[in-house]
């Protein structure tokens, strides 16, 4: 079998959103998505959809798109589509931007599994998970601290196992005006943790993440303390992400786990730097930061050290490493962005299914279709196409 294209279609659709700047939910926002397909000689195709901004939510932008075509396409052109660790190793040597790459390869898992007819997590060895944990992430500056608590209350009670805190960034609760991110709002966090706490009961799984925006040591011990008391089950990104030695301190000061890093480049190599400096006790990672592949490289690694490696972000692909990770490695799948009023679970119009449905329970289910999972719906890509770089002008 031989790569004969690499085809992208992108076309507008829609999803509830949050505004970030104004705690207001936006019922069917207007989005771009892509869909990347690799077609082969026997007949067989993979598909992706995504690789933007948050994971396969958004689609590629004009510039990525045409780097595929123009530089990836006539180097794997002609190549065996199983040959997903050597097109990796391309890549990454290459230089290819880390989400772009990630594209390329998520599409080839999905080849693969529509190849022999099984989802992506038992061609990597299923680790005898048909579902996972979820926990509700919510969206940042959702409200003020007393709307966290009552989002949490209500998390909890419709089944979630956990719930996790991005607090108020770039945006002032008391105000509801956005800010340049400058003072961090600690008090206003601190008090949000301790009403979440208060409303959730002292024995639910609770984590805090804000994104990287407390700026000084002091901050972020100050924060932790309290996340600590409250008995937090991880503490993550806290801190700008190029300042390692920032996190090897932080992380002897505070008992309570650090999970970093989130988002800085590099992928599973960054993050062995990253253990064996002891700037974190857990690591993170997602499938377009090096894709399904290099996730999987990312949760193996981690499982040598005994540290665990939590997913980042929802999504098809991020669903399947799980499927193929111990959970004393990779305990939960995060759904959302979540926020009062944003109806999370609507469908994809392009799509018939949705990955990620929590049960009674509070679990998500394995895909049991080939490849990703997904089921797509052409008719409404193809009546919905839209010239990317329109689109570009539009959006961005």
């Amino acid at each position: 079998m031989k790569i004969t294209d690499i085809k992208i279609k992108t076309f507008k659709t829609w999803a509830d959103r949050w505004d970030v700047g104004h705690a207001l939910p936006v019922p069917k926002a207007d989005l771009m998505q892509t869909v990347l397909a690799i077609d082969t000689d026997e007949g067989v195709t993979g598909y992706y959809f995504g690789g933007g901004s948050h994971g396969d939510a958004e689609g590629l932008n004009v510039v990525d798109q045409q780097m595929i075509r123009g530089r990836i396409l006539p180097l794997l052109k002609g190549q065996d589509p199983l040959d997903r660790e050597m097109v990796w190793k391309w890549l990454w040597v290459a230089n290819i931007p880390e989400n772009v790459a990630s594209v390329v390869d998520n599409a080839l898992w999905d080849l693969a599994g529509r190849a022999f007819n099984q989802p992506v997590y038992k061609l990597m060895g299923g680790a005898g998970r048909e579902k996972v944990k979820a926990y509700a992430s919510t969206y940042p500056n959702i409200g003020v601290p007393r709307v966290y608590a009552e989002h949490a209350l209500a998390c909890k009670n419709e089944g979630y196992l956990a719930y996790k805190i991005h607090p108020h960034y770039f945006w002032n609760p008391e105000t509801g005006q956005p800010t340049p991110g400058r003072p961090s709002n600690i008090k206003a966090d601190i008090e949000t943790c301790h009403l979440v706490r208060e409303a959730v009961g002292p024995d639910y799984v609770l984590m805090f993440d804000p994104w990287g925006t407390y700026m000084t040591m002091e901050e972020a011990i100050q924060v932790g303390r309290e996340l600590e008391k409250l008995n937090f089950y991880w503490y993550e990104h806290p801190m700008p992400e190029y300042r390692v030695e920032s996190y090897v301190r932080l992380s002897r000061e505070l008992s309570i786990p650090i999970l970093s890093p989130e988002i800085v480049a590099g992928g599973v190599f960054s993050r062995a730097e990253w253990i064996l400096r002891g700037a974190g006790d857990m690591s993170r990672i997602d499938v377009v930061r090096g894709g399904i592949t290099g996730a999987r490289k990312t949760a193996i690694v981690a499982e040598a050290y005994g540290l665990r490696c939590e997913m980042h972000m929802a999504g098809w692909g991020n669903l399947q490493v799980l499927g193929a990770t111990s959970e004393d490695t990779s305990e939960y799948y995060e759904k959302g962005l979540l926020a009062p009023g944003v109806d999370y679970d609507a469908p994809h119009p392009y799509l018939k299914n949705t990955c990620d449905r929590i049960d009674s329970e509070g679990y998500v289910h394995m895909p049991k279709g080939p490849g990703m999972g997904y089921e797509i719906e052409w008719d409404y890509i193809d009546d919905n196409l839209i010239d990317p770089l329109a689109l570009e002008k539009k959006f961005w």
